[in-house]
């Protein structure tokens, strides 16, 4: 059921998506979706929830290849952006999309999707930290920053320019941004 409403929500919009449109789609009754989850905002969180730990578990399997070099998982991670924002499969970032439908702070879908960003901020800050373990960085923690603006712009470039925009270069700044520590 959460990934039916994973499908609809992120390729339809999160409040342009009905809870009667998901248990059509699930094949279950409404009443059944709503034995699982109380509200539609409690389904909306589960899957915010569910996207951050796929979110995750991705950006950890791309930077824990073992034998990389610190410089080498940072770039590792762009390289496996560019293959996730292909049109077929991406239409932006979805915590993005959950904030700009439910600005609210107080709601569980801004703060998961808050919490993913939080915690890709702080593995940034940690690949930034190792690399300073073995090359000069001047500041790990605007490295980081400025690393994650790059992830950042490629999600909104991708959803209004395509993967063949502007997203296509984010490698090729990231890489830029690390020879520019070593200067």
């Amino acid at each position: 059921m959460l990934q039916v409403a994973r499908d609809l929500f992120y390729w339809h919009g999160i409040r342009a998506t009905g809870i009667d449109k998901v248990a059509v789609e699930a094949g279950v009754a409404p009443t059944t979706l709503y034995r699982l989850f109380a509200s539609k905002d409690d389904l909306v969180a589960a899957y915010v929830e569910r996207e951050g730990r796929q979110f995750q578990d991705w950006f950890t399997a791309a930077v824990e290849v073992p034998d990389l070099a610190p410089r080498e998982r940072i770039l590792a991670i762009f390289d496996a952006l560019r293959d996730q924002v292909q049109p077929h499969q991406c239409r932006g970032c979805p915590f993005l999309m959950a904030l700009a439908e439910f600005p609210d702070s107080s709601l569980p879908a801004h703060q998961h999707a808050v919490a993913t960003k939080t915690w890709v901020r702080a593995r940034f800050g940690e690949l930034t930290e190792s690399l300073a373990q073995t090359t000069p960085v001047h500041d790990p923690a605007a490295l980081a920053d400025r690393l994650m603006l790059v992830m950042e712009g490629v999600y909104a470039s991708t959803q209004a320019l395509g993967a063949g925009g502007p997203a296509r270069e984010a490698r090729a700044l990231a890489e830029s941004m690390l020879d520019a520590q070593r200067r």
